[in-house]
């Protein structure tokens, strides 16, 4: 375990580009197996990617945001002294480690969007409290949270096919949650997760190499605090209005009142726009006046940079997939020789494989929902364990997709290279439980 921990982490370290680079090979990748592969020639490619390109602006502002909004929040004195004062718990590198992947997966259990930031702003702080620990592995821990978001109450999947009228009810019916969520293999696997994921990261500890180039910078507290105070007395209406706590506090408390109602009227629904919008309001109250707000959001700003320039690469890919018939190529082949039992963990796998190149749960649901669920009627397998295999596929190689990192190495200071060995390695680890959950219930 060690020579392999040591063996992935030095060869993305060496191998592995930005990932800003790495979404342009997928994208030229994407293309030319199109081009062999399906009926499509070179122009019909280049049109699919085109077409598809701008497909992610509302999602890629969403997730923008999710960056934003939890710099601003987490810049608050209150929610540094909370996430300070929870860190404490931790005093060697391997508690630091269990505890950033413990809070990161019950985060994202409840919200995936929740667990990005929380994660990743927790382990910052972690990191700060016991610098002694191999901060690429901790920020990898945050990660991998997200191994668990789609089996959890953000499941795209699972909640899509528990609404009436949903695109595929006529074919596979109202699956209700209790059948997907709460089923007897999906919390076997989201249990034995919670329990195994942090001792197997605390192990990834000791095939760490033992001098990290990104130990050393990170660790300390920022030498440059955001000024909390203007410099000189606001002389002018202006300047009154900008260092008003009366304006914040009125603001704040209506954005607020909204989200209370927003929960009063729909239930628990913590979705990424609530998410949002609760983090931004309780920032502006919490920042005290509008300087202080708009100075945070300045700095925070600065991290969104790699999500607003790659999503619009990730949507052409999604593009060529979906519309050259790769997809579908890959998902029928994994089912001509799947049988009822075999076709849970076939669908995982492929699911997997799509999710390397269309990483969106909605959207791969999309793209494979429809051909799974039809061979799941035609051979007799389990729709709902089915349905379910492709999300937790979604979940899994979420591992090696630079594409959801992103908001988390936006906070953490990092580059994909430097986490992306320890989340092989996790990737290689969560197979075992999730395709035990999918074989043995």
């Amino acid at each position: 375990m060690r020579f392999l921990t040591s063996f992935f982490d030095r060869l993305v370290q060496r191998y592995l580009p930005d990932a800003f680079l790495f979404a342009i090979i997928l994208t030229i990748f994407v293309y030319f197996l199109g081009v062999i592969l399906t009926d499509n020639g070179p122009m019909e490619m280049v049109t699919h990617w085109g077409n598809g390109f701008w497909d992610l602006l509302a999602f890629g502002m969403q997730m923008s945001l999710v960056v934003v909004t939890g710099f601003i929040l987490a810049s608050t004195p209150v929610v540094k002294r909370f996430l300070a004062k929870l860190s404490d718990l931790a005093k060697t590198p391997g508690q630091a480690v269990m505890l950033v992947t413990f809070v990161a997966l019950v985060a994202c259990l409840i919200n995936y969007g929740f667990g990005l930031v929380v994660g990743a702003l927790f382990a910052v702080h972690v990191a700060k409290r016991v610098p002694a620990v191999d901060y690429r592995i901790l920020i990898a821990s945050a990660y991998s949270g997200m191994l668990i978001w789609h089996g959890g109450f953000s499941g795209s999947v699972p909640l899509l096919i528990a609404t009436p009228g949903h695109f595929l009810e006529d074919t596979m019916g109202i699956i209700p949650v209790v059948d997907t969520l709460f089923s007897p293999f999906n919390i076997f696997i989201v249990i034995t997760l919670l329990i195994t994921l942090p001792f197997f990261n605390r192990y990834l500890l000791k095939g760490a190499d033992p001098i990290s180039p990104t130990n050393t910078s990170l660790w300390k507290e920022e030498s440059k605090e955001i000024v909390n105070a203007a410099v000189a007395q606001p002389t002018t209406p202006a300047e009154r209005m900008e260092n008003s706590r009366v304006l914040s506090l009125l603001i704040g408390l209506m954005g607020l009142l909204f989200a209370g109602y927003h929960f009063v009227m729909n239930g628990f629904d913590l979705n990424i726009n609530i998410v949002n919008f609760i983090f931004l309001f309780l920032g502006i109250i919490l920042h005290g006046t509008p300087r202080r707000f708009l100075d945070t959001v300045s700095d925070g700003v600065k991290n969104a940079g790699g999500i607003i320039v790659q999503f619009p690469f990730y949507a052409g890919i999604m593009g060529m997939m979906d519309s050259s018939g790769l997809s579908e190529q890959i998902s029928l082949w994994f089912v001509s020789f799947s049988t009822a039992a075999t076709l849970p963990i076939f669908t995982f796998i492929s699911a997997g494989i799509v999710n390397v190149f269309v990483p969106s749960g909605g959207g791969q649901w999309a793209v494979q929902g429809p051909i799974m669920i039809q061979a799941a009627l035609e051979i007799g397998a389990d729709t709902a364990k089915t349905a379910m295999a492709v999300a937790w596929g979604d979940a899994w190689t979420n591992m090696i997709q630079p594409f959801w990192a992103l908001p988390v190495l936006a906070i953490a200071g990092l580059k994909i290279r430097d986490i992306m060995g320890f989340c092989v390695m996790i990737l290689m680890f969560s197979f075992i439980p999730i395709a035990l959950g999918l074989l043995l219930f």
